[in-house]
């Protein structure tokens, strides 16, 4: 115990209750807002299923209803990869689909082994240019796939080579395929649903599941498996919990804010609109996802941005403490910079439950959410300097926190269970019911250190994207460094072809 003047350990005293009130305050409030996520996605998960049940996908398929696909992939120096990437992206099972491959200004022969494979002739096409990005030196069509369109352009970033695919392309929809991912044959036949069920929709958005340890060959997961390394394992749990309790209940709470751009689709036209992909922030994907609905609302156009659980894309997690630190850094800093852009959306009623609901619980929960248990933390020292810690409640306030969030994470595996049993060895389920243990004890506080961490990156004007060290779809390939989801220097990837044998 400490020695301290009377009145200043009165001060610290009401210091130290104002701080216990103020956590255990915002963990009510918090938890409660979980609860009211957790039965939204319960009902949301009822209502997908039995509309799932009377839709037919095979009729998707023929009809000529379906709005146009084009899926947009920038390629820089991919000419040992862009082959088989390009194949798995054409065989995609979608009734009309339009492939965009923008080779942006490679100096290797990514654009020659294209010509040759693919059987390209250039074509003088007609389209407006509404975005303004690097000269387009030239348009290919392939004459044996006539879905098949290469654009040729100077280099100027993925952004930029995004925004050139979007001038040129002729989908009413549009996927931009992210560096590393790789997507299931149907995902965009189940992604496309909502735009046809309803006439508000800007942005659906599909899971995305960690890859690390699953089977591969031609650009398929052949048999998904849950990671043994401890770090991804944590985040199989966490990336479950995110899509299909967190993203799942918001359908039905005023519309979610974040898609990831690893797999969404979106409403071609309101990206013209505003102006398409922008490279002046860490955080694109929500600042796109946002400005789409701020710009539906302001306009009277549409506004709405739904999750669908079932379609999937698979991506690499990092296995490293120091890649996913840099990660998690970068997408506080775009949290952060994206909600200081749009302020004024804060307890807005012009934007509905967007400004009154949505925007407050980004702002006070998943940016804010780590400076609250950082004053829990830096409390409960104090308490425990000053021997004033009351043992058996804090003992208590442990244990239901811990509970609860495994009550949580319980409840997402029955939903992953519900949407499509992403395991289906029982020896899978077993491991990721150890990870939904330990999740919780470790790795969940250090997310809130990179996340204090990259608060502070923003604070002193940081806008570094890091690097990415991602082995690739295949346990014999070595690790290479590259920049964090392929969006620095312009320099952006198509996903490794994986092996022809899995592993």
């Amino acid at each position: 115990m400490i020695l301290v003047p009377a009145t200043i350990l009165d001060v610290i005293s009401r210091l130290v209750v104002a701080t216990e009130w103020i956590v255990i305050g915002s963990f009510l409030a918090i938890n409660s807002f979980y609860a009211l996520l957790l039965v939204s996605a319960a009902v949301q998960m009822r209502h997908h299923r039995i509309v799932s049940w009377h839709r037919g996908l095979n009729r998707l398929l023929s009809s000529p209803v379906a709005p146009r696909v084009s899926v947009l992939s920038p390629a820089y120096n991919e000419e040992a990869t862009v082959i088989e990437s390009t194949r798995a992206l054409l065989t995609l099972s979608y009734p009309q689909l339009e492939v965009v491959i923008v080779n942006d200004g490679s100096p290797d022969a990514t654009l020659d082994v294209l010509k040759r494979e693919f059987d390209l002739v250039p074509v003088h096409a007609i389209f407006r240019r509404r975005i303004e990005t690097k000269p387009v030196r030239g348009i290919y069509r392939s004459r044996s796939t006539p879905s098949l369109v290469v654009v040729d352009k100077e280099n100027g970033g993925k952004a930029d080579a995004l925004n050139a695919g979007l001038n040129v392309c002729g989908g009413e929809l549009v996927c931009a395929i992210d560096a590393d991912t790789l997507l299931e044959p149907d995902a965009l036949l189940r992604l496309a649903h909502p735009f046809l069920a309803r006439g508000d929709g800007v942005v659906a958005g599909g899971t995305i599941r960690l890859a690390n340890g699953s089977a591969f060959r031609d650009g398929r997961v052949l048999e998904p498996r849950v990671p043994r390394n401890p770090l991804a394992g944590a985040q199989t749990i966490e990336y479950l919990r995110a899509f299909l309790f967190g993203r799942l209940g918001w359908n039905r709470l005023g519309g979610n804010l974040i898609v990831s751009g690893a797999f969404g689709l979106f409403r071609r036209e309101a990206m013209l609109d505003i102006g398409g992909y922008h490279d002046d922030t860490v955080g694109e994907d929500m600042a796109l996802v946002v400005q789409l609905r701020r710009h539906g609302v302001e306009t009277g156009g549409p506004d709405q941005v739904e999750f669908v659980p079932d379609p999937v894309a698979w991506t690499e997690a990092p296995e490293r403490v120091r890649v996913l630190a840099r990660q998690r850094n970068r997408w506080q800093r775009g949290l952060f910079d994206v909600l200081w852009r749009n302020r004024t959306l804060l307890y807005n009623p012009r934007y509905g439950a967007l400004g009154l609901l949505v925007y407050p619980y980004f702002l006070f929960v998943e940016l804010l959410g780590p400076l609250v248990e950082l004053i829990g933390v830096i409390g409960l020292i104090v308490a425990i300097l000053l021997d004033a810690v009351d043992w058996p409640f804090a003992m208590f306030f442990f244990l239901v926190a811990y509970g609860y969030g495994l009550l949580l994470s319980g409840f997402t595996l029955v939903l992953a269970e519900a949407s499509n049993r992403p395991y289906a060895r029982i020896r899978d389920r077993f491991v990721l019911l150890a990870w939904t243990v330990v999740e919780s004890v470790g790795y969940r506080q250090a997310t809130v250190v990179w996340r204090l961490d990259g608060m502070l990156g923003y604070l002193r004007g940081s806008q570094s994207w890091g690097t990415m060290t991602r082995r690739g779809f295949s346990p014999s390939t070595p690790a290479t460094p590259r920049p964090d989801d392929a969006a620095s220097s312009g320099r952006t990837a198509l996903p490794a072809p994986p092996p022809r044998r899995g592993p």
